[in-house]
């Protein structure tokens, strides 16, 4: 029996319709199909992860205790929340099964086999059996039956060399937090600085960017110049200029135009889009990036668009053909004449052979119309008809142009060019929008009188940042696959998070307060260079290639930690100064040390912002409840608990504290309502005038699950609120 995991359920329902169920005989060999939901392990926090002597200095902040040591950590991992019956089905699954075939997304960076490697060996799944991986170029039948078919055997986990390096690349995230503690710490102490080796690249890129925008200073110069009745100009290099138009003398005559040539060009049709680019184009009409991966995710399970997380930029001769049959309805779709489509062979500048995935791109599956992707999101049309005519636009001829050029009969060393528009060829179909090859889409030519006038020239201005420009920096240095790129730039720009980095508006970039506090704290660091997001992807390489070790160039982060400290505190002291912040100071809490359950212990004797009296925690320590009155909510008004000592738990780490039991006078929050049952947190933020989030209520007349916010206080009890 062959195990099939894959990465998602909705991969698996496509792994059922290609081999003919979730369970059955394909190719004379049995198979079942289980699912995971993503990555269900993550690391655990760094405390968690060393010898408990250590955890305290694992768990601080203090820059005096960095860098970490890797050597120090056992890379423990912890089952996400609300995964353990997910886990359990898979253990049940494969645990039955001979041969377990991996086959999660086959991800250019190695996730999947990260995704499914995690599991198999937390759940001890791999001893005694046989494991396999499935290649596979998209989720249509053909390629699951393919890759079912020519499954690879794969002698352990640390011979699967896209795990390895994909395991040294989690690695190398989860230790470049250091890095985040850094620019918090030598900051101001209290705005958390996020830092990630592309997060803060663009952080820095951006910051680059607008200040070269802002410091662009418009100084004129002036010349003399031509311009024919045509409004082509004509320039001499080694005419001087000047700073102020007076100074310019007009000597010049008019004079008629010589052509010296006149050429025939063509240009091919614009490289094929990746999910960056696409989602750079939809930015300028208002379409955040998350929003553009989650709905391209949905359209491409549904195989109406390809594979997302591709690194490729061109398209395989067999991809190609696999498209050809669909192309005519594709067109009528999005509003194109099948007709203008009549290169129809593959061109040496899209298809290339050697690809994985192939380009972003339509999938096989068509819809009737763009207004039925409007169950995907309401930006699917935009991405299906933006990605549909790039694509397309291969299929078209190129566009023809005359190139010309000449020069005044009076004065040859003045000359002048342009270009005239011919046959439009791709551009019928899809505007490249920054297509520059071309000229004036109106030209005529060169005319054939040309007048002498006085030119008022300025330096080029420095391009605004946006979302397009962005992207097209870290394309040129090879940084990331499009989709890494999305998503991260949907978190340095989520409006969401408490400390947001850049701000976006129809693809214009700006720096956030704290984006601008963790700009000035980059410069010279490691974290901030592009070059070492760079080194990060040629080492991943090395490592799937056998020709690194990934441990020792792990240990390389401990020297790129001490640099950044240096780097950081010298920076520290000029953003502070820039953007009038003071170093936070931290007080040690006060402690009461007494004998609780025949034990000596010491906890926080202040209990949310009320200081414990002596006799209290006396009280508390021989084991008695007290009322602690006087507390704050965030409304203003007051009100008392019940509290007592108990042991406590926090992110993994135990301590005695002060834990509430109930209320005072009894009116307190009631433990459940229509079956769900308040946690103590939530209990904590309605009791402190908060409204909490509730989606597991169930109705008792009808059964039925329902969501709502639910508020309380004092004297009215529990408000839900609706809609």
């Amino acid at each position: 029996m062959v195990g099939i995991l894959t990465e998602k359920p909705s991969a698996g329902q496509d792994f059922a319709t290609a081999l003919g169920g979730k369970s059955g005989t394909y190719n004379g060999e049995k198979y079942v199909i289980v699912s995971a939901r993503g990555h269900l392990y993550e690391f655990a926090p760094p405390e968690q992860q060393v010898a408990p002597a250590k955890a305290a200095n694992y768990k601080s902040w203090d820059v005096g205790l960095l860098p970490w040591d890797e050597r120090d950590f056992n890379w423990k991992r912890l089952r996400k929340k609300d995964t353990a019956a997910v886990l359990k089905t898979i253990k049940d699954v494969l645990g039955q099964c001979d041969e377990i075939a991996i086959a999660t997304d086959d991800d250019p960076t190695g996730e999947g086999e990260l995704l499914a490697w995690e599991i198999l060996d937390e759940l001890r799944l791999v001893r005694g059996k046989k494991i396999s991986r499935m290649f596979f170029v998209d989720q249509a039948p053909k390629s699951i039956q393919a890759a079912f078919v020519s499954r690879k055997p794969i002698a352990s986990m640390e011979t699967d060399m896209d795990y390895v390096k994909a395991f040294y690349r989690s690695r190398w995230d989860f230790m470049s937090m250091q890095f985040t503690r850094l620019a918090t710490m030598l900051g101001d102490g209290k705005s958390v600085l996020r830092q990630g080796r592309l997060k803060s690249a663009m952080v820095l890129l951006v910051g680059d960017g607008l200040k070269a925008y802002a410091n662009y200073k418009k100084t004129p110069s002036y010349q003399n110049r031509f311009r024919d009745e045509d409004g082509v100009m004509y320039s001499n290099p080694d005419e001087p200029s000047f700073p102020n138009k007076s100074q310019v003398q007009q000597s010049y005559q008019p004079s008629l135009v010589v052509i010296d040539s006149t050429a025939d060009k063509t240009t091919a049709p614009p490289a094929l889009l990746s999910l960056a680019s696409l989602s750079a184009m939809l930015s300028t009409k208002g379409v955040k990036a998350k929003t553009v991966l989650d709905v391209y995710q949905k359209m491409y399970e549904a195989r109406v668009v390809s594979y997302p997380r591709t690194e490729d930029k061109f398209i395989t001769p067999e991809q190609f053909d696999e498209m050809l049959p669909h192309i005519d309805k594709i067109a009528r779709v999005v509003g194109v004449d099948p007709g203008i489509l009549t290169h129809r062979t593959p061109r040496k500048t899209h298809v290339k052979t050697g690809c994985a995935h192939g380009a972003n791109r339509p999938g096989t599956t068509v819809p009737n119309s763009l207004d039925e992707l409007a169950k995907f999101g309401s930006c699917a049309a935009m991405i299906y008809e933006t990605l549909a005519r790039n694509y397309l636009a291969m299929l078209a001829e190129d566009y023809e142009y005359k190139a010309q050029k000449g020069h005044l009969a009076n004065y040859p060393a003045f000359t002048g060019s342009t270009t005239i528009p011919g046959k439009p060829g791709w551009k019928a179909v899809f505007n490249a929008e920054d297509d520059d090859d071309a000229g004036d889409m109106n030209s005529k030519g060169l005319g054939t009188n040309a007048s002498p006038f006085v030119h008022e020239g300025f330096p080029p201005k420095p391009p605004a940042p946006t979302q397009k420009w962005l992207m097209k920096q870290l394309e040129k240095r090879n940084v990331g696959t499009g989709a890494t790129q999305t998503s991260i730039f949907a978190d340095v720009t989520n409006e969401k998070a408490t400390y947001p980095l850049l701000g976006e508006k129809k693809g214009k970039l700006t720096m956030t307060e704290y984006g601008e506090m963790s700009y000035l704290m980059l410069p010279g660091t490691h974290i901030g260079d592009l070059a070492t997001t760079e080194q990060l992807q040629e080492d991943m390489k090395a490592i799937a290639e056998g020709r690194a070790n990934p441990e020792q160039l792990l240990a390389k982060m401990k020297q790129m930690v001490l640099d950044d400290i240096e780097a950081m505190r010298r920076n520290g002291e000029n953003m502070r100064k820039e953007c009038g912040k003071t170093m936070a100071t931290f007080e040690q809490k006060e402690k009461y040390t007494g004998i609780w359950n025949g034990k000596e212990v010491s906890f926080n004797r202040t209990f949310r912002g009320k200081r414990l009296s002596d006799d209290e925690c006396a009280r508390l320590c021989a084991g008695e409840e007290i009322e602690i009155t006087g507390l704050k909510s965030q409304s203003g008004s007051e009100y008392g608990v019940i509290g007592a000592l108990a042991n406590l738990t926090y992110n993994g780490h135990k301590y005695v504290g002060v834990e509430q039991k109930g209320f005072v006078q009894n009116k307190g929050i009631p433990a459940a309502w229509c079956g769900h049952v308040f946690t103590e947190d939530e209990k904590i933020l309605m009791q402190q005038g908060n409204a909490v989030e509730l989606s597991d209520c169930v109705s008792k007349k009808t059964g039925k699950t329902f969501s709502c916010r639910m508020s309380w206080t004092a004297d009215d009890g529990l408000k839900p609120e609706f809609g």
